[in-house]
């Protein structure tokens, strides 16, 4: 057995290594894990040939249709930038506070976890981690706060996907009843009131030590009461919507609860320390004059209505939802093997994201030459996301899908975390946040890390004699906290502020956040099991 599991451990101990340590560009790093898991598949756990060039073909798919978004991502914000929008809305948030912390408070923590709360899936660090380095964030800052920001949120994001796509898959349709899902949802945010609300916290500290010439902790613990307050402002109303709606709306009506409650503090200056932190540096400009003739609506209508697209594109009770997913393109039986691929190109954030930037060209006068500045310089960004996208996903998709093979094991994930579960026993419970956040890393998504190991948390709750919910919600959190370091994310949100070949400084810089969050939330799950 210890051989199997080192096995499974190489590839990703390799990419780890790779891009943290050794500091290679993702897309060579992700290169080189991928030949080694597909060795890995084909001749220990000795997967057929077939089988992993089918799980390896659904990778390039999946990375594909993130690529669609990033794209749709850099497009819009390359469009909003000739036009001078965000020189304009940079002038906005100096009008509501001129203290940098604030202004990230605002915008990655709360307007994020409203984006998260709509779309979810990488969408909000694409539109937050701009917004930062117009307002002086170094785009390093700009991309790591973004990613920690997206954290607590993400338990409910995409519309309560994680729930209600995640946990109801992973458990199965006899166990994942409505009532149960609630329970471990509204655990989950309880639970988070004492972790997730220390978040802004954590990021204006991280801003003033590390990305601002303060080079201070002091600088950012001066902010405490205002951040913890931000913390409160979005948590406990996420809390009460969990538990009276269920998991839809938390991350969405939480953080519109939260803008209400800090937009007026930071504008009357409540709880804010007597001395402002200044900008960094001068942020990226716009063209000449631009930025004065445009009005703060026209420059932030573009992105209120991309925010509106995603909430009335993203809700079962209006129609578009199903008009936008039937177009579909689907292979459902790659090679014969059962593996299948869907996507429904309309129903991507990214198409939703060139929409308004085409909507952006008459609105805000962008010329047809200041248009194919900005498409020209999207390109590069763009082809050097693919390569690294185009090496991590297939990577993952054959990790995933190791279970079909001739040697009668469990799939390479499984095998890991049942191995963690054997070793752990009554312990478990701190150990559940890092499965989870194991299965953020691996596939990018919290839906898909719920999905993978939900089952695997009960039956090791059951083995050690401990309460499912406070365990299954450990699982939860750590998948949020998982986002923080997954490499499809990183990437994506790299290619924005083009910070392309630079995702190992990234990651070491989210990597102490995302497992201080893990041992945070188990330790409170522990305690709860325990009780």
């Amino acid at each position: 057995m210890s051989g199997l599991l080192l096995a499974a451990l190489a590839p990703l101990a390799a990419a780890l290594v790779l891009l943290v340590v050794l500091r290679l560009p993702a897309a060579q790093a992700m290169a080189l894990s991928l030949v080694m898991t597909a060795a890995v598949s084909l001749f220990v756990w000795r997967v057929p040939p077939r089988h992993v060039l089918a799980a390896a073909l659904e990778g390039i798919g999946i990375a594909l249709s993130i690529l669609w978004i990033v794209a749709g991502a850099i497009v819009l914000l390359k469009v909003l930038t000739e036009s001078g929008a965000l020189a304009t809305m940079r002038q906005g948030f100096v009008r509501i506070s001129p203290d940098l912390r604030v202004q990230v408070i605002l915008i990655a923590w709360l307007f994020g976890a409203f984006l998260e709360g709509a779309a979810g899936f990488g969408t909000p660090a694409a539109i937050t981690a701009p917004l930062l380095v117009t307002l002086g964030v170094a785009p390093m800052g700009a991309v790591v706060l973004a990613l920690i920001a997206g954290s607590s949120p993400v338990s409910f994001g995409a519309v309560g996907t994680p729930v209600l796509v995640g946990l109801a898959q992973g458990l199965g349709a006899t166990r994942a009843s409505a009532d149960f899902l609630q329970a471990i949802a509204v655990q989950a945010v309880a639970i988070d009131v004492l972790v997730g609300t220390s978040v802004p916290l954590a990021m204006v500290l991280l801003l003033t030590r590390f990305f601002h010439p303060a080079r201070s902790w002091r600088a950012g613990m001066a902010l405490w009461r205002f951040a913890l307050v931000a913390g409160l402002s979005f948590t406990l109303p996420a809390l009460a919507v969990a538990a009276l709606l269920g998991p839809e709306f938390p991350s969405l009506l939480g953080a519109l609860a939260g803008l209400a409650v800090v937009v007026p503090l930071a504008r009357r200056r409540r709880l804010l320390p007597t001395r402002t932190l200044a900008v960094a540096g001068a942020p990226p400009g716009s063209p000449p004059g631009s930025a004065a003739s445009l009005s703060l609506a026209r420059a932030w209508t573009p992105y209120l209505l991309l925010a509106a697209m995603l909430v009335f594109t993203r809700v079962d009770a209006f129609p578009w939802k199903a008009w936008l997913q039937s177009p579909t393109i689907r292979w459902p039986d790659i090679l014969g093997t059962g593996i299948g691929f869907a996507v429904a190109p309309l129903y991507l954030s990214g198409t939703l994201f060139l929409l308004v930037a085409l909507f952006t060209l008459p609105l805000q006068r962008v010329s047809l030459a200041r248009a194919g500045a900005a498409l020209r310089a999207s390109a590069p960004v763009v082809a050097g996301s693919a390569l690294a996208l185009g090496a991590a996903v297939p990577m993952v998709r054959i990790f995933i899908h190791s279970g079909v093979n001739e040697a009668e094991l469990a799939s390479m994930p499984l095998t890991l975390a049942r191995a963690a579960a054997d070793a752990v026993g009554p312990g478990w419970p701190l150990v559940a946040p890092f499965v989870g956040a194991f299965g953020a890393f691996l596939a990018g998504s919290a839906t898909f890390s719920n999905m993978m190991f939900a089952e695997l948390q009960a039956s090791a709750a059951q083995r050690a004699g401990l309460p499912e919910v406070p365990v299954l919600a450990a699982q939860m959190l750590g998948a949020n906290a998982g986002n923080m370091i997954s490499v499809l994310n990183v990437v994506a949100a790299a290619a924005v502020v083009g910070l392309l070949r630079q995702e190992g400084a990234i990651v070491r810089h989210t990597l102490a956040p995302m497992i201080c969050y893990c041992l945070a939330a188990g330790a409170i799950a522990m305690a709860l099991a325990a009780g």
